[in-house]
């Protein structure tokens, strides 16, 4: 998506080897307009699917599943990482791990909002290593429902995360496919490519 590398190009602060900063636009302050049309895109991509919700992780994926779950006119579910006092003991779990933050959490999500009809489409800001979605699909099997797709904002080609989505037989889009950082610069794949 021309539109999401330009950017990224612009506003996005590589930091270190593997870590890009995105926060101007996209997971502290978010560019509503940005969103919507990363909700068109996945829409335009998973149309035929008969998705029934849109799953993602709180907090950074909220934005652009919002945005998709407005296209689809179907509810969005986010797995929440903090328990708190409105949730109660019926809900399916999964731990995960944060590189970018270096810890595991345990997401949950109520089992009233997901059943075995549902088909759904997880939809995350950032594909790395993998830990969120895999957190996310494990939830779903539980819930006996569908992992219909898989829509990412930025994708980091060179970290495992896509392997496990492709192991699953599971359709990943990506809008931003990153191959490496060189000299605090962004390289898109299909740059790396040609």
């Amino acid at each position: 998506m021309k539109l999401l590398e330009d950017r990224i190009r612009k506003d996005g602060i590589v930091l270190g080897e593997d870590v890009l900063k995105v926060d101007s636009f996209l997971n502290h302050q978010v560019d509503p307009d940005l969103m919507m049309e990363m909700g068109k895109t996945f829409y335009e991509q998973f149309k035929n699917e008969k998705i029934t919700k849109i799953l993602t992780v709180e907090s950074s994926g909220i934005a652009p599943a919002f945005a998709t779950a407005a296209q689809f006119h179907v509810p969005l579910v986010f797995a929440r990482k903090h328990k708190s006092l409105t949730l109660k003991d019926d809900m399916y779990t999964a731990t995960v791990y944060s590189f970018t933050k270096q810890t595991s959490n345990t997401i949950a999500i109520a089992k009233k909002f997901l059943t075995s009809d549902d088909r759904v489409l997880i939809v995350d800001d950032f594909l790395a290593n993998g830990q969120a979605v895999q957190g996310l699909t494990d939830i779903i099997k539980d819930a006996g429902a569908t992992t219909v797709g898989a829509g990412i904002v930025i994708e980091k080609t060179f970290q495992k995360g896509r392997k496990m989505f492709d192991d699953q037989g599971v359709r990943v889009v990506s809008l931003a496919r990153i191959a490496a950082f060189k000299n605090g610069q962004v390289v898109f794949a299909d740059e790396q490519d040609a």
